[in-house]
């Protein structure tokens, strides 16, 4: 008995030898590369937490350079940003956070380089589309209305097309255009949702202009 079963050991033993001979290798390279991946994978996850919290700090030195006024230190702050984190959501709010800022401080260039960074490159249409609108409204300021026109042209996502709309109605309004402007003021008074407050403000807008919100009809 010991002898039948040493000998279905052997032959059970001798299999495992020629499977292995046979497939030894390509297992070991499946595990190689299964770990490494998963490996790869934590690795991966832990420089993104790395990278979250560090932009998150560096944020928050951008927030602190706009509370001080300081336009040289505004644009320092949103630089080391953009240099080491661009790539990032907190770079993007940084972007427009010193957009806003630095206009207002009178940094024209400044504002619209900042802004034209988030436009250009951020991933998130819903700040690329925050970032025309104040862009727009820099371009109105200087009364280069073709360029605030240009800033609104193509599409936006839905929750800020009535927006574009009313804006685009501004430009046209300080052009003298009036049909073009009730037009987009129409747009954008049945774009915004009945209860939002900044719709009664568009209706104004259109009765100023001779029209009607609710029977001037929208191109």
């Amino acid at each position: 008995m010991a002898t039948q079963l040493n000998l279905e050991e052997q032959e059970q033993l001798d299999e495992l030898k020629h499977f292995w001979k046979q497939w030894g290798n390509l297992i070991t390279w499946v595990l190689i590369v299964v770990m490494g991946a998963y490996a790869a994978w934590n690795a991966y996850q832990y420089y993104q937490r790395s990278q979250a919290t560090q932009a998150a700090g560096m944020f928050t030195e951008v927030e602190r350079s706009v509370a001080s006024k300081d336009a040289a230190k505004i644009e320092r702050a949103l630089a080391d940003m953009n240099a080491k984190f661009g790539s990032t959501t907190y770079a993007q709010q940084a972007g427009l956070l010193a957009g806003k800022s630095l206009f207002e401080l009178g940094k024209t260039d400044a504002a619209k380089a900042a802004l034209n960074n988030v436009a250009q490159n951020a991933k998130d249409e819903g700040y690329q589309a925050l970032a025309k609108l104040r862009l727009s409204a820099v371009a109105i300021e200087a009364k280069n209305y073709d360029d605030a026109l240009k800033q609104l042209s193509g599409t936006f996502p839905a929750e800020f097309a009535a927006l574009a709309d009313d804006r685009r109605g501004d430009v046209y309004a300080l052009q003298g255009k009036t049909a073009e402007a009730k037009a987009e003021y129409v747009k954008a008074y049945k774009g915004f949702d009945d209860k939002t407050a900044y719709r009664r403000l568009v209706e104004v807008k259109i009765n100023a202009l001779g029209g009607d919100a609710v029977t001037t009809p929208a191109k």
